[in-house]
């Protein structure tokens, strides 16, 4: 099974090349996603986290606040850091089951989405990097069309991919200066050049 690790800062384009990859027939998981399952009431990652942030971050019904809990690590390093130190093994480990998962159900290209996958060390769990880059402007115009303030778009750029480490290891970079289109053409283009050979090579 080819592992295929997909990175790229809020608002790059990243979850988009994830939709063109599971296309292709890849299977796509979203770090993020997986991150907030590790966090489930009465799960070991809601109990530390609660005993580091406080029951504030507690909604009513029980479930942790994300947008409570972003407001409060966004913009404190000490606490991002906090937030990492609990989350991201208990990620990692889940990330990694899933893999054990689908490659024993036969599963031939698996891609993990994840914005910090580099900073979070876990280059070691995939063969490829591909990183999604965008030019700065475009990116806070989208988050700003997203309705985000501006306070809150440089907080999240400011914890965002570090490119300059991604891009060293990356395998390939995918520039998303134009539209939707142009970048699924060079998802394809990517997908022909370091993943189909294999596919092919496999007999698959």
């Amino acid at each position: 099974m080819l592992k295929i690790g997909l990175t790229g800062s809020i608002g790059s384009g990243k979850s988009e090349a994830g939709r063109r990859l599971a296309e292709r027939g890849a299977c796509v998981i979203d770090a993020d996603r997986v991150a907030h399952g590790t966090y489930a009431p009465g799960s070991e990652g809601f109990a530390a986290l609660v005993r580091e942030f406080g029951g504030g971050i507690v909604e009513a019904d029980g479930e942790i606040d994300r947008r409570r809990l972003a407001e409060i690590v966004f913009g404190d390093a000490d606490r991002r850091r906090r937030l990492t130190e609990v989350v991201w093994p208990l990620t990692r480990r889940a990330v990694q089951d899933e893999m054990r998962r689908q490659e024993a159900a036969g599963t031939r290209v698996f891609v993990v989405e994840a914005a910090l996958l580099v900073e979070a060390g876990w280059r070691d769990l995939v063969d490829q990097v591909w990183l999604v880059t965008a030019p700065a402007d475009a990116v806070r115009k989208r988050l700003a069309g997203r309705g985000m303030a501006e306070g809150d778009i440089e907080a999240r750029l400011a914890a965002a991919t570090d490119e300059a480490a991604a891009a060293a290891v990356a395998t390939v970079v995918l520039e998303n200066d134009g539209d939707i289109a142009l970048l699924r053409r060079r998802v394809d283009d990517a997908w022909e050049a370091h993943v189909a050979p294999g596919l092919r090579g496999s007999g698959a």
